[in-house]
């Protein structure tokens, strides 16, 4: 994991029994993974990538269709593109006419380029709070799933992150990490106009946060609404 990751993941996983390994960023990490893999001959089930993965997620799309049959939209955030191939496919062959949005966080924004440049892309850099959106890469089969279900991919700014969390905090006190909140982050952004009136289905993934990186990032938050308010 990278060092950036919130000491409540870290600890999660150490309570189950795993050995967490510390890397210096996210590149590290996927190569001090494939390291491991090598010379100590393990299996490697990644984050993100291969059929199985793409299967599971896609049951969270079955889910949606069944619960909403008539919505007209579903945003989901994007970190590999494991979720989001998943939850494409199963929503386009139910629901052909539903549209299925990504978002990613401006600094990590791997799926975007990869779908502009018509085939998977790795980012020299990934710089974002939301740090279990920020991979490094792009692969080869979950992209393909996607390419062929998500209608379009959209980006957040980290400011737009942090005052969805404090929106999701306030109406529905729900301590959501930076990537819990980018799909509402996208509808009060970038998608705002285009699904106005619609029926909607938010994915909201992720609540590993610690109570004080909470604080500290719903305090930002509400420091950048109230200096957006004083500017309109």
């Amino acid at each position: 994991m990278p060092k950036n990751a919130d000491p409540v993941r870290v600890k999660g996983c150490k309570s189950l029994g795993a050995k967490v390994v510390l890397a210096d960023d996210i590149h590290a990490a996927f190569a001090t993974m494939d390291r491991i893999k090598e010379h100590e001959g393990r299996v490697a089930i990644h984050p993100f990538e291969g059929e199985l993965m793409t299967l599971g997620a896609a049951t969270c799309g079955l889910e949606f269709i069944k619960e909403v049959p008539n919505l007209d939209a579903v945003v989901v955030p994007v970190g590999g593109g494991g979720l989001i191939s998943g939850i494409s496919s199963a929503i386009k062959q139910a629901s052909p006419s539903c549209k299925v949005y990504g978002v990613e966080p401006s600094g990590a924004d791997g799926l975007r380029r990869s779908l502009d440049a018509g085939r998977p892309v790795s980012l020299e850099k990934v710089s974002t709070i939301a740090d279990s959106l920020g991979s490094p890469v792009s692969l080869p089969y979950s992209f393909s799933v996607a390419q062929a279900g998500v209608d379009e991919v959209v980006r957040i700014d980290d400011e737009e992150m942090l005052m969805s969390m404090v929106l999701l905090y306030d109406a529905l006190k729900l301590a959501a990490e930076p990537a819990c909140a980018a799909a509402t982050a996208a509808i009060c952004g970038p998608l705002h106009h285009r699904l106005k009136g619609l029926r909607v289905g938010l994915v909201a993934c992720g609540s590993n946060i610690s109570e004080q990186r909470m604080v500290e990032l719903v305090t930002q938050g509400r420091s950048i609404l109230q200096r957006t308010k004083k500017i309109q």
